[in-house]
């Protein structure tokens, strides 16, 4: 299934830190499977450490950026 989401920066820079952690063991990621990792982890946590995880996230503008005038 497809989607799109907004990320802040600082967050879609941990994809690269991840995948070149993941090189380093030899293992070949692409994002969603990163994404898709995490999500798996995430779900296995206790109501609290998710709200915990949840409650540090930075707050972004959700949506579509404004398409840029040619």
């Amino acid at each position: 299934m497809r989607d799109s989401f907004s990320l802040p920066e600082s967050a879609y820079e941990i994809f690269g830190t991840v995948k070149k952690r993941c090189l380093a063991m030899g293992i070949a990621v692409k994002k969603s499977e990163v994404l898709r990792a995490a999500l798996a982890t995430f779900h296995e946590l206790a109501d609290t450490r998710i709200e915990e995880a949840i409650r540090k996230l930075e707050a972004i503008k959700t949506g579509r950026p404004p398409k840029s005038a040619k």
